[in-house]
């Protein structure tokens, strides 16, 4: 390590692009031509860099964030600027080090750091919130998601008793104005999953059969929270998470050297979400960053795959506890680290059935398959163990593409560690690792 810190691979600095287009531009201005005045010490990076106008773009980096400012109009974060930056920063020779910083990149760095240390000052210290107001609050909001409940029981039975071929005919109308209903109950989770309901009539063979089963679940679910008063304290966390109530942390920190296993978003056109999957290589522990963005706007957090970093994570409370909040900046640590302990298909399919008994609506799991195979099936493409025991089907389909050649290419036909997400659809793969390079994951998604 040295006084900019630990320096991110060019293929780190792209993975923190919002989007392709970012990542072409800034992978144009990683070259020398466009930069002046560029310098780092203390993980701060900085340069000017020369634009269509007569002033030079303003850029600065704070690599522990990582956290970015830039004098050019993009609203992107970070912008191709901020990447070019980063991309010199690793070539090592590129960027001087142990310089003093330009009066503008101190302002915005020292703007920082108090930002920084109020937060942790109010987090310790900070007033008493009124507890009995809030106490009211949530009271008069848990009434109006009992109400909503209990509606979409009778809606669910209406279905039930009128037949589920007729949900066919009805139209999405009838689902988004009951997934309405639900979000004027103040249940965005209900609300979620009458929508994903609606999704599927009509959506191909067998959708009578997917509809009853999620029908079933939703009732499940419903039933919960009316009886949440009467269930354990780690599933009635679960249950108001899953109606939409906020997770909150709620476990004992844990500090560890983390290992960044995958990035990836996803939105819906009013909100992106960024999960990022991290391995503690002391505690053993799978954790869950979730960031969220405005649309066309990136989540503030990015921590590209491969990376170490070190820091306390706090997991939230419910059944899996795998969400976590950092309760600092996470920062660049030296050194490699190795991919979690993986087994056989068996066990990730034994590990995804422990965590259903915890929380019946779990989508998937997170899992790492050691010696792997991937290999075309009638059905489409699997991973199966080397011994040929047993196989998971890949999920995905056409956005999963790129990632699936990657696998293709890294395992050439031999066994490779990959981790991922394993549920009721299959299996989705997000990085993988050859025995060549056991320390370097390759992302998928």
């Amino acid at each position: 390590m040295n006084a900019m810190g630990v320096r991110r691979t060019a293929e780190q600095v792209l993975a923190l692009a919002p989007d392709e287009a970012s990542r072409r531009a800034g992978s144009r201005l990683g070259a020398a031509g466009p930069w002046s005045g560029t310098g780092g010490a203390g993980g701060v990076v900085w340069g000017q860099c020369a634009g269509s106008g007569g002033t030079p773009y303003r850029t600065v980096v704070d690599t522990a964030g990582p956290a970015y400012s830039c004098s050019c109009p993009s609203r992107k974060s970070p912008c191709k600027h901020a990447l070019g930056l980063l991309l010199r920063a690793a070539d090592g020779a590129a960027v001087p080090d142990g310089a003093e910083p330009p009066d503008w990149a101190a302002r915005w760095l020292s703007a920082r750091r108090a930002r920084i240390a109020g937060a942790a000052r109010r987090a310790e210290g900070g007033p008493p919130a009124d507890q009995e107001a809030a106490r009211r609050r949530a009271e008069r909001r848990a009434a109006r998601v009992t109400a909503g409940a209990e509606e979409l029981e009778r809606r669910l039975a209406d279905l039930v008793r009128g037949g589920l071929a007729a949900a066919g005919q009805r139209g999405y109308g009838l689902w988004e104005e009951t997934a309405a209903r639900m979000v004027d109950a103040q249940a965005p989770g209900l609300a979620g999953r009458v929508r994903e309901l609606g999704a599927i009539p009509g959506s191909g063979p067998g959708w009578p059969v997917r509809l009853l089963e999620e029908c079933a679940l939703t009732h499940l679910l419903d039933r919960a929270w009316l009886a949440a008063d009467r269930l354990p304290a780690p599933l009635a966390a679960t249950v108001r998470t899953r109606v939409g109530l906020p997770s909150v942390p709620g476990g004992t920190a844990v500090r560890d050297r983390w290992l960044v296993l995958a990035q990836y978003d996803s939105g819906d056109g009013r909100l992106t979400t960024r999960r990022i999957w991290l391995y503690g290589a002391e505690s053993g522990r799978t954790a869950l960053l979730l960031s969220f963005g405005a649309a066309g706007r990136a989540p503030a957090l990015a921590l590209p795959v491969g990376a170490v970093v070190d820091g306390e994570l706090t997991p939230h409370a419910g059944s899996g506890q795998l969400r976590a909040e950092p309760g600092e900046v996470l920062l660049p640590a030296a050194g490699p680290a190795s991919p979690p302990p993986g087994g056989p298909v068996g066990a990730a399919l034994d590990a995804y059935g422990r965590a259903l008994r915890e929380d019946p609506w779990l989508d998937s799991w997170p899992v790492t398959l050691a010696r792997v195979v991937p290999a075309r099936a009638e059905y489409g493409w699997q991973l199966a163990d080397a011994d040929g025991a047993e196989a998971l089907p890949l999920t995905g389909g056409d956005r999963s593409r790129p990632g699936l050649w990657r696998l293709l290419a890294l395992s050439g036909g031999a066994p490779v560690t990959v981790f991922g997400e394993c549920g009721h659809r299959g299996f989705t793969p997000l990085a993988a690792w050859s025995p060549d390079a056991p320390s370097e994951p390759v992302p998928l998604l």
